[in-house]
């Protein structure tokens, strides 16, 4: 019992401090907002890559990494998983770069807060989950959030939906690929990574790179992009081998906060009544989501359902 406690904390702490650094990583593309977003993902894509190499033979799993791409080739359902993974984190990572850097902080913070009902709506298309009664009320008001805040700024607010159904559509492929986490980030990052050298080798070529042209200090935040990357993902596996899934829906809330806080206090990003009011129904929504397996809600719902059918 004790062995679980412990097991438990540490989960707890690995996944805070993952959601902690997700938060806070803001400030770090901040620190490069003179490098253009796809300069930044080319460079954050290859040194992923290298540090997820070296965290491979650090641990001795080089082994099972080339059993593992041997059996890629064998497998075209795995092969097909991994491929769309790598495509799908690469297009959150840059949509993500270019909104931080464009001041859309809190659309993003907005984006990832609708990422966990965007998970649960690609659980029902596609492995046929059903949906709740009080996980359709929770898509209900978030979808009025999102119909508030488009229909009074006349736009859609792309960025946070981009950014929440591509980190969806990954974690289903990742679901779908079911591969050891720090493998499947490194064979990720290997399939993306030929195409960021191709690109960073052609703005070399050029003359027009940014890497050799810039001070040592923005080149080791541009080399230090792939432990950024890197780091909170694997600390993040880490928590969620040890912890429930219901600790992680509750901590998975502190990152987009953070950012919230971050775009609103900190580069004094416009914070309107409307924004007021589409985060209050997304909050709402997650509340509802969050407590909709809970015993209490659990057993109100049939008796609503019932009261519904007599008064019908």
């Amino acid at each position: 019992m004790k062995d679980q406690h412990s097991e438990y904390n540490i989960g707890v702490f690995y996944a805070f401090i993952a959601y902690l650094l997700w938060g806070v990583l803001p400030l770090y593309w901040k620190n490069l907002d003179t490098i253009s977003a796809l300069e930044i993902l080319a460079h954050r894509i290859f040194w992923s890559f290298i540090f997820v190499l070296c965290i491979i033979f650090i641990v001795r799993k080089g082994k099972q990494l080339k059993q593992e791409f041997i059996k890629l080739f064998k497998n075209r359902k795995i092969l097909f998983g991994v491929v769309v993974s790598s495509l799908l984190v690469t297009t959150n990572w840059f949509i993500f770069i270019w909104a931080v850097n464009t001041d859309h902080i809190i659309e993003t913070s907005l984006g990832y807060y609708i990422n966990p009902l965007v998970s649960v709506l690609l659980g029902v298309i596609v492995l046929k989950e059903r949906l709740t009664f009080w996980q359709t009320i929770s898509f209900t008001l978030a979808g009025i959030g999102v119909l508030i805040l488009t229909l009074q700024f006349g736009s859609f607010p792309w960025v946070a939906i981009a950014l929440a159904c591509s980190f969806g559509l990954y974690g289903l492929a990742k679901k779908l690929t079911n591969l050891d986490s720090l493998i499947g980030l490194t064979l990720e990052t290997m399939f993306i990574t030929p195409i960021a050298i191709y690109y960073l080798t052609s703005q070399y070529v050029k003359g027009v790179d940014t890497f050799t042209h810039t001070s040592l200090s923005q080149q080791l935040l541009l080399i230090g992009a792939g432990i950024a990357t890197a780091l909170p993902l694997l600390w993040f596996a880490q928590g969620a081998r040890r912890i429930p899934l219901s600790m992680i829906g509750i901590l998975q809330y502190i990152a987009p906060t953070i950012s919230l806080m971050i775009g609103v206090f900190l580069y004094n990003e416009t914070f309107t009544q409307t924004h007021l009011i589409t985060f209050m129904f997304i909050w709402s929504a997650l509340v509802i989501y969050s407590f909709s397996k809970s015993k209490l809600l659990v057993s109100i719902e049939p008796r609503f359902r019932k009261k519904k059918t007599i008064g019908a």
